[in-house]
């Protein structure tokens, strides 16, 4: 079975929308374990709009599952991974003004700088996963950095879904058949959903882990936190 991570980001755009600490970041980390999501990811941000490089460190003594920490490899976010050494980092593109992540790595471009961050990560006992478009070229060029897995970026796909294009799911098998023969990992998140995840799991040979934060906690709204966890749980079998 696929491995449901879920990404708590959300809860704390909530929680610092009024101060204080409701809802308590760390209980909703605790409770999303209790009803069987298998890890919990943050990705925090140099301005701390969502989560705060504390909760970070405060979220190790709560997270029992698979920690994965996803961000841009600048000095701070290397730095705060480097002490809290989650289970995973996930090396992210994105710029310090992005509303949220928009592209994968060029993995051929960046090769030497990716190399480097990847082996510290790896010296220091931290699985590390390198965020992808579904290019064939930059599968390559992940293997040839030495990570573990990629996280494939599937905002694409859950727009050629959502329009009633199937085929929107092509590139990204293509990509995990290439995965699987170079023997990376496949990790993927990005507006995968309720009504989309069953299909890409179904399409994608390999897939290890979904990261899914933004539609989880929306429809959460509607149907209630434990609900849709098992939801998602039942349709990654």
């Amino acid at each position: 079975m696929t491995k449901l991570s879920v990404n708590i980001n959300k809860i704390a755009t909530l929680r610092n929308a009024r101060g204080g600490n409701v809802p308590d970041l760390l209980k909703v980390a605790a409770d999303i374990q209790k009803f069987g999501a298998e890890g919990i990811t943050i990705h925090p941000r140099p301005d701390e709009r969502h989560i705060r490089y504390q909760d970070a460190r405060d979220l190790k003594s709560v997270v029992y599952t698979e920690y994965n920490i996803e961000g841009n490899p600048e000095k701070t976010f290397i730095d705060l991974v480097l002490e809290i050494k989650p289970t995973q980092v996930t090396l992210v593109p994105d710029a310090v003004d992005a509303i949220t992540s928009n592209a994968g790595w060029d993995t051929i471009r960046h090769q030497a700088y990716l190399t480097e961050i990847v082996q510290e990560f790896q010296r220091n006992g931290i699985r590390t996963s390198i965020f992808v478009d579904p290019v064939l070229e930059m599968i390559e060029g992940a293997k040839k950095i030495g990570t573990e897995r990629i996280e494939l970026y599937t905002e694409a796909f859950a727009h050629q879904y959502g329009l009633g294009n199937q085929n929107g799911i092509l590139p990204y098998t293509e990509s995990a058949i290439l995965a699987n023969e170079l023997g990376l990992g496949i990790n993927a998140g990005h507006d995968l959903s309720l009504d989309n995840i069953q299909f890409f799991k179904q399409n994608i040979p390999g897939l290890l882990e979904v990261s899914i934060g933004h539609a989880l906690i929306s429809e959460a709204i509607y149907l209630g936190l434990d609900n849709v966890v098992n939801m998602y749980l039942q349709k990654l079998k």
